[in-house]
């Protein structure tokens, strides 16, 4: 995702998420997504058991401590692997692991609060 271009080029809160994607500044996108700092992006990762650190290299690259990252796991909470949660401790991120709804509206409560904040969002159906 080093060339990642952005799907909308600023903040966005999510209004809408299920059926395999999510809305978000009167958009939709189908499948995972990025909500960061400078934008939303289409997100390759589909499942927690297969997600790596350099998914989420992006995330790693705008967030600084005391940054935070809300992970969204899909339908349930499920830890991601090892090397993921590595990754954001060494680099001093919050990462906060939840399902993807309390995610998408934990995100929407602290981009409100104007905090530096990002969501990881897995699909859910």
């Amino acid at each position: 995702m080093a060339d990642a271009i952005a799907r909308y080029p600023a903040e966005a809160a999510v209004t809408a998420y299920g059926n395999g994607g999510f809305r978000f500044a009167d958009m939709s996108h189908q499948g995972s997504i990025l909500f960061l700092p400078s934008g939303v992006y289409a997100w390759e990762a589909t499942t927690i058991a297969t997600m790596t650190a350099s998914m989420l290299a992006l995330a790693l690259s705008e967030l600084a401590p005391p940054g935070v990252l809300l992970l969204g796991t899909g339908v349930m909470q499920a830890w991601p692997p090892e090397p993921v949660v590595e990754a954001f401790a060494k680099a001093g991120i919050g990462l906060e692991v939840m399902s993807t709804g309390a995610a998408a509206r934990t995100y929407n409560v602290l981009l409100a609060e104007r905090r530096h904040v990002g969501a990881a969002l897995l699909a859910v159906p």
